[in-house]
Order: C-alpha cells, then structure tokens, then sequence
C-alpha cells in the first residue's frame, strides 16, 4: 500500500527501527529516537543493496519519488545509484576546492615561484581579497559573466574605476589559468571588456620647473626626521628611479667600486634586471647611509625593525610635511621631473634617457643593444645631472652648458 503524508506523520517510534514501505523499493526507516530516514532497496548483479535518500521532513514524499525514480532510471543503464551518488559527491568537493580564491592562490603560487615581484604578487593578494566572501567561495567553472560584473560594479559605484577595472584584469587572470588547468571552460572576465567606465590616465603630479624643483631639494636638504628616510629622499632624485627600488634597495646590490647599483629582475616592473650609473653625490649619499645601516640587509631600514624596508608610501608622507600636497609632487614625480629636465637640456640621446628610466622598449633585440649602447652615455648623464640638481638646489636654474661641454649623443 502506498504511503500518505498523513501516515508518515503519525508513525510513532518504537522499541527497534521498523520500515514503512511505499512502493517500486522506496521505504521510510523508524528509528527509536524518532528519526525517519528514507531509503530505496535495489539488486545489483544479483545482490541486495540500498540507497540513502535523506530524512523526512527535509525529504518529503514526493521528492523521495523522484529520486527513487531517478535511481531507477540509472539501473536501467546499468548504474549503481550508490555509485552515482558517491561520485557526484566527490565532484561537488572538487568544485568546493576549485573555488575562485582557491584557484587565484594557486595561481599566485605559480607566480611567486616563477620570481614574480613581490610588490605585484602583493597587489594579486589585495585583489583576492577584493573579491572575497561569497563570490571568492563560488566554484571558478560556474561564475558566469553577470556575476561577475555584479561584484565588478560594487566599486565602479563607490568611483573606483581604476580598481574595477583592475579587477575585471586580474579575474581574467585567473579564469585563463583555471582554463590551462582544465577547471573551468571560459574566461567570463574576457566577456566584460568595455562593459566598464574607463578611468581616466592617472599622472603622478611632479614638479618641472627648474626654480621650483630647486626649492623642493632645498626643501629635502633641510628635511630632518628618520635618516632613512632623510637619506632616501636625498638619494630620489639623483637616481630617480620607482619609489619601491629605492626603499627595497640591499647593500649587496650596490658595487662602490664600479659606482653602479643593480636592480635584480625579481624589484623590477618590467621583470629586467637594471643597472643605474651612480654619481659621485649619489656615491656619498649612500657612503653615509652605509655608516648607519650597512650591518643590516636594506639601505634604507624602517624605524620599527631593521628586517624590513621604510614603508611603501614613506616618500610620499615626507614630502606633505614638507608641505607639498598630493597634487604638486609625489615619489614616483622625481621620475617625470628627471625626465622633462634631461630631454629639455638637449644634450642626451633620448633612447638613453629611457633606458636610465628601465623603460622597456619593443623587441627583444633592441633591448639588448639598448642594455649596453647607452651605458657610457648614461654614466655622464647621471654625472651631469647630480651636478645640475646640486645647482639648482644653490639657487641657479641654468643648462649648465659651459661647465660641462657634452656633445650630444
């Protein structure tokens, strides 16, 4: 006799389990302590087997149906319920295990192995976070476009377009590996292209104007505070190089002898080691700076610990006290400050002013020949200008011409 709702209810339990049973193997097991459990009784090759089901009333009679019909269904093409159910369990798991976090880990790993640069695998981790909580958890193969884009427009609404845009990069980052690795069959993040506001190009305020830049290294060499931070701001801007090489900069990076430092590829942008010429004020700069932190691994030591560099936008703090605000100079500014004042001086071949800078330049070949083309220029460049800044910062705003007759290149 077939079971009813009104049965089941009223099923009381008993001293031991007892079954009431439906129809086609279905059943409802009793239990002593009140549970009720469905199961389905089948043969397989010859032999007596049951299926779990779940229990009443989260399973309710006729969800049981179905799923003994659908367990019927799979022993009509020869399956074993029990089977199936253990094997879509265990890809359930897989796809807990491949959620977008897990995968965009694994992919930072990678990265990390390959000598990826720590401030970017830092920026990798950041983006993670960003896109942590529930949709972190999703399995990677089942984001789609839309969902995507939901999380994306979270920060496009609070005016961070650049952030979202990044993030829409960084996911597609990531679904291409989980792609490569045969967890998940598109690059939803590919889709959105142009499905967002385009940020504006963010130029970092620098000052290019011979006189003002001579009151900012005024401005430095009166600046007292922390010495690594006074010795790094006055090293900036004879080497102008990205704020983060300088604050990572290592002694054993730094040949005295030879008045070169050389940048490993693991602190570069564009993944190239680079070499940047030192003047004999830069030389003395780090001369002194050697006295007070050459027993440690960092030129320039954060105050809190030896074991660490100053901070990441410790530059950029030093120069608001000094009261240049956000908007007229920043660390990275000394890089777009060398560069106007060189090309303006009209005495340096520009490719060698690019290459001081660790621009890359397009093909393989021209990296090379530029790599070592420039470097005598460069070492006269760097020459030519510590000694134009040391005048500026005295008060004078000329080419310098007549007291350093290089011809150009």
């Amino acid at each position: 006799m077939a079971l009813t709702d009104t049965a089941i209810r009223n099923a009381k339990p008993r001293e031991k389990p007892y079954k009431i049973t439906d129809a086609q193997g279905l059943y409802l097991l009793v239990n002593p302590k009140g549970s009720k459990l469905w199961r389905v009784k089948y043969r397989m090759d010859g032999v007596e087997r049951k299926l779990a089901l779940g229990s009443y009333p989260e399973i309710t009679l006729a969800e049981a149906r179905s799923a003994r019909d659908a367990a019927r269904r799979q022993l009509a093409h020869a399956i074993d319920p029990n089977v199936a159910k253990r094997q879509a369990r265990i890809e359930a798991s897989i796809r807990a295990n491949n959620s977008f976090a897990t995968v965009a880990e694994e992919l930072i790993e990678k990265k990390t192995r390959e000598g990826l640069a720590e401030p970017t695998l830092e920026k990798m981790r950041w983006f993670v976070k960003l896109l942590g909580g529930d949709f972190g958890k999703r399995p990677v193969a089942e984001i789609t476009p839309q969902e995507l884009l939901h999380e994306l427009r979270k920060h496009e609404r609070r005016g961070r377009l650049e952030t979202a845009n990044l993030l829409r990069a960084f996911a597609s980052r990531v679904f291409r590996y989980a792609v490569a690795t045969a967890r998940a069959e598109r690059d939803p993040g590919q889709l959105l292209i142009g499905a967002l506001t385009t940020a504006k190009v963010k130029h970092f305020p620098a000052i290019t104007d011979p006189v003002a830049f001579g009151a900012l290294l005024r401005a430095i060499e009166d600046y007292q505070g922390d010495p690594a931070v006074m010795y790094a701001l006055k090293l900036t801007p004879h080497v102008f190089q990205r704020p983060g090489e300088i604050r990572q900069m290592e002694w054993t990076e730094v040949n005295f002898q030879k008045a070169v430092w050389i940048i490993p590829e693991g602190k570069m942008k564009m993944r190239q080691s680079h070499s940047v010429p030192l003047s004999r004020q830069s030389l003395a700069i780090l001369t002194d700076m050697r006295s007070l932190s050459g027993s440690g691994r960092y030129a320039f030591p954060s105050i809190r610990t030896r074991t660490r560099p100053i901070s990441d936008n410790t530059i950029n703090a030093a120069l608001r006290r000094m009261g240049f605000s956000k908007d007229q100079m920043t660390a990275h500014g000394f890089r777009t400050s060398a560069s106007s004042l060189l090309n303006e001086s009209g005495k340096w071949n520009p490719d060698a002013i690019e290459r001081a800078l660790a621009h890359m330049v397009a093909g393989s070949v021209r990296r090379i020949y530029n790599q070592s083309a420039y470097w005598p220029e460069r070492v006269e460049m760097a020459q030519w200008w510590s000694d134009y800044i040391d005048e500026l910062r005295e008060g004078g705003n000329r080419c310098m011409a007549a007291r350093h007759p290089l011809s150009p290149k």
